[in-house]
């Protein structure tokens, strides 16, 4: 019977991940949803639904509890001005969370992609636990109208009401653009921002930035915005960026890496990059690296690349 319920693990975590914030807070989720399946499977009645609801009807519920003692998770921009001193880290249960691609994007399914990147997650935080069930499920998973109003046990209308009122939330945020590994233009911004961060060439990096681009350093809640603020920052000799590498990673459907640094074994943070327009738009280096790696794992190589020009 667990040979049954185990392939739903992968969308079960992406399904988590989008309503918890966290790979961590999802990975436990997914794991009370399969043993409370497990323990009930006698009393599953595939008459009345499918399978695949029943354990999200599962999830769902834990989801929501999970949701009513915690705080809301957000990114540095969310939690109060730019600038001024970096101050202590914070809990990791302040901010967003990375996650690997591999434990939320199920290879054989076409879901959108882009809704797991950091600023979509982020976004889908201020929307109440229900109206983030809803939209998730109609909006990402493609789910019926009166499949998520059979699985919330509400009416279709009210099911609509709430997709609405979740839709005119997202809309007042701007999360960039998706990945799009066959777009020439971001291959070849990311292939330059990467050449210049290898080289420390603080000149070129700001020059690849939009004017309002933010820098933020979870589990910090400092972040900057603008090119200038930015400039300084990188350009402070105690930043210790001279030298540092980056490696990609597979990660929230984003362009990710882990920036390494000489004499380190491991790395010293996972940085993802956004872009608008053939420009970045913010580079969020989380720090928690300790944190991240029993869920990531090692980088597959910590090798200096060597890059061509991004012209070729």
């Amino acid at each position: 019977m667990i040979e049954t319920l185990e392939p739903f693990r992968i969308e079960l975590n992406g399904y988590c991940y989008r309503m918890l914030g966290s790979g961590f807070e999802a990975e436990d989720a997914v794991q009370e949803t399969l043993v409370r399946a497990w323990k009930a499977y006698d009393s599953f009645d595939s008459s009345r639904a499918s399978l695949r609801t029943w354990l999200y009807r599962i999830a769902t519920n834990i989801c929501i509890d999970m949701l009513r003692s915690a705080q809301r998770r957000a990114v540095a921009v969310d939690l109060g001005p730019a600038g001024g001193e970096i101050g202590a880290p914070l809990s990791e249960r302040v901010f967003v969370q990375p996650v690997p691609d591999a434990k939320v994007l199920p290879e054989d399914q076409a879901i959108r992609r882009e809704t797991v990147r950091l600023a979509f997650v982020a976004a889908l935080q201020h929307l109440p636990p229900r109206q983030r069930a809803v939209l998730i499920l109609r909006d990402v998973l493609a789910w019926k109208a009166s499949e998520v109003a059979t699985l919330l046990d509400i009416s279709v209308a009210s099911g609509n009401s709430a997709l609405q009122r979740a839709r005119s939330t997202l809309r007042a945020v701007d999360p960039g653009e998706p990945l799009n590994p066959a777009d020439p233009v971001q291959k070849s911004l990311l292939s330059r921002y990467c050449e210049a961060f290898e080289r420390h060439d603080v000149r070129t990096l700001v020059a690849l930035l939009h004017e309002d681009a933010t820098m933020s350093m979870p589990p910090f809640s400092w972040w900057l915005r603008g090119r200038g603020p930015i400039s300084l920052a990188l350009s402070d000799p105690n930043s210790a960026c001279e030298g540092a590498w980056l490696v990609p990673v597979r990660a929230n459907a984003s362009p990710a890496y882990w920036q390494m640094r000489p004499g380190m074994e491991q790395p010293f943070g996972l940085v993802f990059i956004d872009v608008r327009g053939g420009l970045v738009t913010g580079n969020t280096t989380f720090l928690n690296v300790d944190e991240l790696l029993p869920i990531f794992g090692a980088p597959m190589s910590s090798a200096r690349p060597s890059r061509t020009s991004a012209d070729d």
